[in-house]
Formats: C-alpha cells, sequence, structure tokens
C-alpha cells in the first residue's frame, strides 16, 4: 500500500494512464495516496485496535474496489493479477495480526 500510495502522490505516468483508463478522476490519486500512508502508519503504531480495523476496511475497499473496476472494463487476467493479490494480501494480513492489533 505504501508503495502504491508514493506512484500515486507522485503521479507517475503509468499510474496516470491506468487511472484515466479506468474513468476515474486525477485528483482522486492524491486522496488515494494520502489515506494510503495514513493507513500504513496506523498499522504499524502500536495500540490503536479500533483504528487498525478501520485502516484494513479502507485497504480492503480500495484493493476491492480497484479489482472490480479493471473487471469493469475487460482488463486480462495477467492485469488483474497484481490488484487481487493486494487484495489477498490484504484480508491475510488482517486475518493473520497478532492478538495486540486486535479489538477486544
Amino acid at each position: 500500500m505504501l508503495a502504491s500510495a508514493v506512484l500515486q502522490l507522485i503521479k507517475m505516468p503509468e499510474v496516470l494512464h491506468n487511472f484515466g483508463r479506468l474513468g476515474y478522476p486525477r485528483y482522486l490519486l492524491v486522496l488515494l495516496g494520502v489515506w494510503k500512508i495514513l493507513g500504513v502508519i496506523v498499522l504499524i503504531a502500536p495500540r490503536l485496535p479500533l483504528l487498525k480495523e478501520w485502516a484494513y476496511a479502507g485497504f480492503f475497499f480500495v484493493a476491492s474496489g480497484a479489482l472490480f473496476s479493471h473487471i469493469a472494463i475487460g482488463d486480462v487476467f495477467v492485469t488483474l493479477l497484481p490488484t487481487a493479490v493486494l487484495l489477498v494480501l490484504t484480508v491475510v494480513s488482517w486475518y493473520l495480526r497478532p492478538e495486540s492489533r486486535r479489538l477486544a
């Protein structure tokens, strides 16, 4: 998430192209980039279990929305793979998080 956030914030040409191809406005890149960085900070910070749940939920919404967007425009499987892997990693990370990072 951090890597994709940085690429979005620096507006890498490939990211701009793909975002435009999906039909999203460019200003959304900044919003997503900032929220992803804040989510990463929350996940690595100690305590804050409620915020961690919100961060995981946000990451899930972003990754699943991206996957659906790629499917909706008819992208091939190879194009879907990185987004699908990110979605799976998000769910696995949430599921396997330590007890200290879970809500009571």
